[in-house]
């Protein structure tokens, strides 16, 4: 894979960077507190490295979390493994997210193709997939949704983008078609299966809420513990439904989107 440019970090923390904001301490977040989407841990571990005194993490600058950035997360993933456009940010936002191993699990079982709009895709479709099976998806299922639609549709542009051999007005409208010939066919796609999805819910038997023996279920909400309150109540059926509503609103995040790139 061609390396990116020394300025494609900045380039990708800043799309990175717009998911992660300022302060935090979310009470289901395992991570705690966070500052610039930096946990006190790693925070800690950072300053440990450097041979530098544990600080409170509010304390911590903006430089200073670029730096993190930079050393824990850009250097393992774009840096080591050369990576290409578009498929930098993919695997570097998912290593931010979820870790550098997974970040780097996805990307290994997603390269193959020359198209490398297609590993960026694959990427960010595998990260998905693992977000939604943890407990937490409960509570930031929509955030990450939306982030991981945003992420792939800014990769897959970055990669179109290198692809296109040529410089000049000619190149950029080649880039721009390619981008937009990709936008519509996932809006099509991803229609689609949020669209057969949905039916194969009601299908279930689950209709607009999910519902078994006078208990209604929140697909937003379920959880290990639902899982077992629905298997005595209603079976696999309702199982199954939740998980392709869960999908579905995924999909349709995805589809949202793409048709902001299609403009």
């Amino acid at each position: 894979m061609s390396i990116s440019k020394p300025d494609r970090f900045t380039t990708c923390h800043a799309t990175t960077a717009k998911w992660e904001g300022g302060w935090s301490n979310h009470s289901a977040d395992p991570g705690g507190k966070t500052m610039y989407g930096v946990t006190e841990a790693t925070y800690h571990a950072w300053l440990a490295k450097r041979k530098l005194s544990a600080k409170p993490l509010k304390t911590i600058t903006y430089a200073e979390a670029l730096r993190l950035y930079k050393d824990e997360y850009w250097q393992p993933t774009a840096v080591m493994y050369n990576l290409f456009p578009g498929v930098d940010l993919a695997v570097y936002d998912a290593a931010v997210n979820s870790g550098v191993s997974r970040g780097l699990k996805w990307l290994k079982a997603s390269v193959g193709s020359s198209d490398h709009t297609l590993t960026a895709r694959a990427v960010c479709r595998k990260r998905l997939s693992y977000m939604q099976s943890l407990k937490i998806w409960k509570t930031f299922g929509k955030g990450w949704s939306n982030r991981v639609a945003d992420i792939e549709v800014k990769a897959v542009a970055m990669a179109a983008e290198a692809m296109t051999k040529g410089a000049g007005e000619a190149a950029r409208q080649r880039t721009a078609q390619k981008v937009k010939e990709i936008a519509r066919r996932e809006i099509a796609d991803g229609a689609d299966e949020a669209a057969f999805k949905q039916k194969a819910a009601a299908a279930s038997g689950t209709g607009g809420s999910l519902t078994g023996g006078g208990v209604a279920i929140d697909p937003a909400s379920f959880d290990m513990v639902t899982s077992w309150i629905v298997g005595g109540v209603a079976g696999a059926a309702v199982l199954i439904a939740i998980v392709l509503i869960v999908q579905s609103r995924a999909a349709n995040a995805r589809v949202e989107a793409y048709r902001k790139a299609a403009v």
